[in-house]
């Protein structure tokens, strides 16, 4: 049984939770649909009969306002496609600061064992000079102070003299190899442990200067969110001057008509939106709870082998809602707001999905939450290792409702949509990693999950 973060989960807590998140789903859901309506404008006072020079000077005034709108619109959107680089850039320099930290672990651990295995080598060879040693004072005791000759030559006849001289020269033969060996193996680990400082070295200059990329990416998306929030400001003081001037200008001319029937479209327009957004919901919805009740028959079918036979069309919707025996469903929905490929020389490894903070997030199959809370340049995100094996990535999350070493189904409710991190807007943005690597080998999620009955649109 997985622990939460409270540290106080019973047996059972995780069906309750699952339970709750599937009614915090619906609720989140509903609160989507019936949001976004709001009061309607009250219809302008009956207009004055004015004269031409009034009518002239309204239009000549709406022309400009509209001329510094327009101006100031173009300057905006190249201030936003500036903050969508750099808080690309800043995405990817979060991460490439995880693979230098990494990196540089493993370098640690490999510089430990090459002094370890120089230490055990260095052993060795003190125990051969111990060895020498020993032989050589065995031979001083036992009366070694003849020398190799007289030691020959003390010899009781030729057996005894043939059997002392191959004892000598294998005795000096012996050690003299061990003690070459052993050192050259020293020199070789002692080669090896700088190698591995060296490397150890280098890893750290790397995790200091991804550190500083990311420090500087992170100041650089600072100060274009100020530009852009300055911008966006000035243009709002506009679009405000150009609908009193708009306004005052239908006023003058008469157009109550045509002002109404802009507001009927705008409506219209609204209500068609908002419509089509609970459509996307609702189906996302039903499609998480269609893998979730799958799951859970094939569970239970698989438990329980007598009653297969008695449920065996259960069985077939599970095995009918799965694909190569893993469910998939759409993480969220909502309108893609970005697709996965290179722009400015850097890679946007998923897909993001635009949607209101708040729309549910759904695991997009089975497996187990390896990672959850606070990530570089996601905010908050979602690693689910799945039962296949990829890990799928939930970045720029509001709110996580699950917990690292929990397992989930296929639809089953993880975290809601938010706007946290290098983010400019509410989205999910979601990577799936084939490989089972936590922090690369992303593929393009869209091909992949139409490949497993799964759509998602724009791309």
């Amino acid at each position: 049984m997985s622990q939460g973060r409270s540290g106080r989960r019973t047996p059972g807590s995780a069906t309750a939770a699952r339970a709750r998140r599937g009614a915090l789903a619906g609720l989140l859901a509903g609160a989507l649909l019936v949001g976004g309506a709001g009061p309607a404008l009250a219809a302008p006072a009956p207009p004055v009969n004015p004269s031409d020079e009034q009518i002239a000077d309204a239009q000549g005034a709406q022309d400009a306002a509209a001329a510094e709108v327009g101006r100031l619109q173009a300057e905006l959107a190249v201030a936003q496609t500036e903050l969508e680089r750099l808080a690309l850039q800043a995405e990817a320099a979060g991460t490439a600061y995880l693979a230098a930290e990494e990196a540089l672990t493993l370098a640690q651990a490999a510089a430990e064992q090459a002094a370890a295995d120089l230490e055990a080598a260095t052993g060795a060879v003190d125990a051969a000079l111990g060895r020498i040693a020993g032989f050589a004072r065995d031979s001083y005791v036992n009366g070694a102070t003849l020398t190799t000759a007289a030691a020959l030559l003390d010899s009781a006849g030729p057996g005894e003299l043939v059997q002392r001289a191959a004892m000598l020269d294998y005795v000096a033969s012996t050690q003299v190899d061990v003690l070459d060996q052993l050192e050259v193996a020293r020199v070789q680990q002692a080669n090896a442990e700088s190698a591995a400082r060296v490397t150890r070295d280098e890893m750290a200059a790397a995790e200091e200067q991804a550190a500083a990329a990311k420090e500087a990416a992170d100041e650089q998306v600072a100060a274009q969110e100020s530009a852009v929030q300055a911008a966006t400001a000035h243009k709002a003081d506009l679009d405000a001057q150009l609908q009193a001037a708009q306004i005052q200008l239908l006023e003058l001319q008469g157009a109550r008509d045509a002002y109404q029937e802009w507001q009927r479209q705008k409506a219209a327009e609204e209500a068609a939106a908002a419509a089509a957004a609970a459509r996307a919901a609702e189906e996302a919805a039903a499609a998480a709870a269609a893998a979730r009740a799958a799951a859970a028959s094939a569970s239970s079918s698989a438990s329980s082998s007598s009653a297969s036979s008695s449920s065996s069309e259960d069985s077939g919707s599970a095995e009918a809602a799965s694909a190569g025996g893993y469910g998939y469903v759409k993480p969220t929905s909502g309108r893609t707001s970005s697709c996965y490929g290179f722009r400015w020389g850097t890679l946007h490894g998923g897909v993001d999905i635009a949607a209101p903070i708040g729309t549910p997030i759904y695991a997009a199959t089975s497996g187990t939450v390896v990672r959850t809370g606070p990530a570089t340049g996601f905010g908050l995100a979602v690693y689910i290792r799945g039962n296949d094996g990829a890990i799928t990535v939930y970045g720029h999350v509001n709110t996580e409702y699950v917990d690292t070493g929990e397992r989930v189904d296929a639809g089953e409710l993880i975290a809601e949509v938010g706007n946290r991190g290098q983010s400019t807007g509410p989205h999910l943005h979601f990577e799936v990693h084939p490989s089972g690597s936590m922090y690369g080998g992303q593929v393009d999620p869209v091909p992949w999950l139409r490949a497993r009955g799964v759509s998602i649109s724009g791309c």
